[in-house]
C-alpha cells in the first residue's frame, strides 16, 4: 500500500494556503484536501471524474500537459482533490476557473465544475466540501460571484451549499477530435474555424 505524499514532495498547481483551513478541519483524519498534482494520474483523479461524466484514458504524458496548461494560466484555474491518507489515491474532486469580465467594475466570476467523489466516499459530505473550498477560494481571489450549472435533481444539494437558482443554461455541444484536444496550442486568429451557424 503507498504511503500519503505530504504536499511539501508534490508539484501543485496552486498554493495550498488558497484552501480554507476551516474547510479542511471538517475532513476527517484519514482524509486530506489539496490542490492538484502534477502526477494525480497515478492517484485515480481520472476514475473519480469518471463517476461523473466520460472521461478519456490520458496517458501520463498527456496528463501532465493538460496540467501544465492549467498552470500556464495564473489565477485562473483551481482544481481541488481529497485524498485519502491511507491509500494516497484521490477520492473527491472539483474545480473552479476565473472568468475576466469588462462589465461589473472589471469583475471577476468563479465557475465551479466537475464536481465528483468516489462511489465508495459518497455520504461523508465530500461533495459539499469541495464545493465550500471552491467558493471559499473564489472569494478569496476577489469573485463578485460564483456560479455552476447542475441538472434538476441536484438543486437541493447545491441549495444546501448556499446557492440559488438563478436563469437557465443553455448548451450547444461541438464534434470534436482527439486531435483537436492535445497538445493545447494558442492559433493565430487566421487559423480559428468560423463557427458554424
Amino acid at each position: 500500500m503507498p504511503s500519503f505524499t505530504p504536499d511539501s514532495e508534490l508539484d501543485l498547481l496552486f498554493s495550498p494556503s488558497l484552501i480554507p483551513g476551516n474547510v479542511k478541519s471538517q475532513l476527517g483524519a484519514d482524509l486530506h484536501m489539496r490542490p492538484l498534482a502534477k502526477t494525480d494520474h497515478s492517484r485515480s483523479h481520472l476514475s473519480v471524474l469518471a463517476v461523473l461524466t466520460s472521461t478519456p484514458d490520458l496517458t501520463v504524458e498527456q496528463y501532465t500537459q493538460a496540467f501544465e496548461t492549467l498552470r500556464s494560466c495564473p489565477n485562473t484555474y483551481y482544481t481541488v482533490v481529497i485524498v485519502s491518507r491511507e491509500t494516497d489515491t484521490v477520492v473527491g474532486v472539483g474545480s473552479i476557473f476565473m472568468e475576466q469580465k469588462f462589465t461589473r467594475n472589471l469583475g471577476r466570476v468563479g465557475h465551479i465544475e466537475d464536481i465528483a467523489v468516489d462511489k465508495s466516499m459518497q455520504g461523508r459530505k465530500l461533495g459539499l466540501r469541495v464545493i465550500q473550498a471552491l467558493t471559499g477560494i473564489s472569494e478569496a481571489t476577489g469573485c463578485y460571484k460564483t456560479i455552476l450549472n447542475c441538472s434538476d435533481e441536484n438543486i437541493p444539494f447545491y441549495k444546501k451549499c448556499g446557492f440559488e437558482k438563478k436563469e437557465n443554461e443553455m448548451a450547444r455541444y461541438h464534434t470534436v477530435t482527439a486531435a483537436s484536444v492535445l497538445p493545447t496550442a494558442v492559433l493565430p486568429v487566421a487559423d480559428v474555424p468560423s463557427p458554424r451557424l
